[in-house]
């Protein structure tokens, strides 16, 4: 690569006259929008994408076990962003690591259980089925199962897995088939497999 490449990200200002239309960022117009984001977004502000994002939101939601701090969960926003995840649902601590997001936890619903149960009632709620994701013994192949359109995706701690308090909040849990001499994968990894399987069925309708 040549030494003097200097690969530029984002668009710069925009050409004036500028657009007026109401969804537009009058700063990211003016000095350029160096963001992370589809062209489609270009310009617009933080909350005008967020309120496009909520028209079209998938029936899915994700759930994360945080009782360590796990570095891993913003890996698995910046994922359930790409994927338009309906929620983010962290149960335990509120604090996590934020810098694997890279600035997509802005655009998604982030909420808080401060327990399983919390999370199990909440899903009752709704009426919506906990469906866990880890390689327990009676865990079900995620290759073979017909996820459910509407339903949250619980995944454990990095290592750990879920704890007993969340397996006891769900309906089925599932396992991802692996190949070589590990015993898990990353749980970055494990929910970006979970989330495509989702996709794969409920948006481009192909069967399992």
């Amino acid at each position: 690569m040549d030494e003097d490449y200097e690969r530029t990200v984002g668009v710069g200002p925009h050409p004036e006259p500028w657009p007026t239309d109401p969804h537009f960022d009058p700063e990211l117009l003016r000095e350029g929008d160096r963001r992370n984001v589809g062209d489609e977004y270009r310009y617009w502000s933080v909350e005008a994408i967020v309120a496009d994002l909520d028209l079209r939101r998938h029936d899915f939601h994700v759930a994360m076990e945080n009782l360590e701090h796990d570095f891993n969960i913003g890996s698995v926003v910046r994922t359930a962003n790409a994927f338009n995840a309906s929620t983010v649902r962290l149960v335990g601590r509120r604090r996590w690591n934020r810098r694997g997001a890279m600035v997509t936890n802005r655009y998604m619903h982030v909420e808080y259980h401060d327990s399983p149960a919390s999370l199990g009632q909440w899903a009752a709620e709704q009426g919506v089925p906990v469906i866990g994701i880890d390689n327990i013994p009676g865990s079900i192949p995620l290759e073979k199962f017909a996820l459910p359109r509407r339903c949250v995706l619980f995944f454990g701690q990095e290592g750990a897995g879920l704890s007993d308090e969340a397996q006891a909040q769900c309906e089925v849990v599932l396992d991802i088939a692996q190949f070589g001499s590990t015993r898990s994968i990353n749980l970055g990894a494990a929910a970006a497999i979970t989330m495509h399987s989702w996709i794969r069925q409920h948006v481009f309708d192909q069967p399992i």
